[in-house]
């Protein structure tokens, strides 16, 4: 018989900063939308109140763009401030069309801006978010520290809205996790007319991650959510595995 998968919503009722205690926020905040952690739940986490909780946060006012930051500015109508952070926080840029900068960040993420953020940051224009230095990390503290205080055994995944080639929108996809594969791996296994499946691997953290946004959206102040019921290969993987590499990238 197949199991119903829920998705549940935990507001948060306040600003996360460097002086909040996140994991004691959140477990308050869970009590709070009446909902208890249950082993085999899936934490989902908004990458925003991880890199507010870490002071990810800076000033534009404290930048100074160099001289290549100015030209680009001038190229893609940004502030060159904004720019020079962008080159700090990638490897190198893959692609400038109009005024977007696609990037690979540090971490080998391939997004725009090098995932830096503006908005639900601040009332000031001059604040920007930058992603956590290391999401895995971030998320295995948490999972350890769940662990600790409830000796329930789930996954957590840190989660922002990356685009996608061909196709317009954003989706919600991970870029941290602890606790679970990155990939679902089919190779091997039969298909329902017994054919033998070669090359099929599902993203299941990037599945989840689409999923729970569904419910967290970006105006509702629902930074996390509780995936359950969901079967999922157990692991203490990294977000890397499901990082194409550039030499069997053929779009780059």
């Amino acid at each position: 018989m197949l199991k119903k998968i829920e998705i549940i919503p935990i507001h948060i009722n306040i600003n996360i900063n460097p002086t909040v205690k996140l994991l004691n926020t959140l477990l308050e905040s869970i009590k709070n939308n009446n909902q208890i952690i249950k082993n085999g739940d899936i934490i989902v986490i908004a990458q925003k109140i991880i890199s507010k909780n870490e002071g990810r946060t800076v000033s534009l006012e404290n930048i100074i763009p160099s001289s290549r930051s100015i030209e680009l500015g001038r190229k893609t109508n940004k502030d060159p401030r904004l720019v020079e952070l962008i080159l700090q926080e990638s490897r190198k840029i893959v692609r400038v069309f109009n005024n977007t900068i696609i990037t690979e960040t540090q971490h080998g993420f391939i997004c725009a801006n090098s995932g830096i953020d503006q908005s639900n940051v601040s009332k000031s224009k001059n604040l920007v978010l930058l992603l956590p230095s290391d999401p895995d990390k971030s998320a295995n503290t948490i999972r350890k520290g769940i662990y600790k205080k409830t000796r329930k055994n789930i996954a957590v995944l840190i989660t922002d809205t990356f685009g996608r080639p061909f196709r317009m929108g954003q989706t919600n996809i991970a870029i941290g996790i602890a606790g679970i594969k990155a990939l679902k791996n089919y190779k091997g296994k039969r298909d329902m007319f017994g054919k033998i499946l070669k090359v099929t691997e599902i993203a299941i953290v990037d599945e989840i991650a689409g999923a729970a946004e569904l419910v967290m959206g970006k105006t509702e102040g629902i930074p996390i959510a509780i995936v359950r019921n969901l079967t999922y290969p157990k692991s203490n993987s990294s977000i890397k595995k499901i990082i194409r590499k550039e030499n069997r990238d053929i779009f780059r």
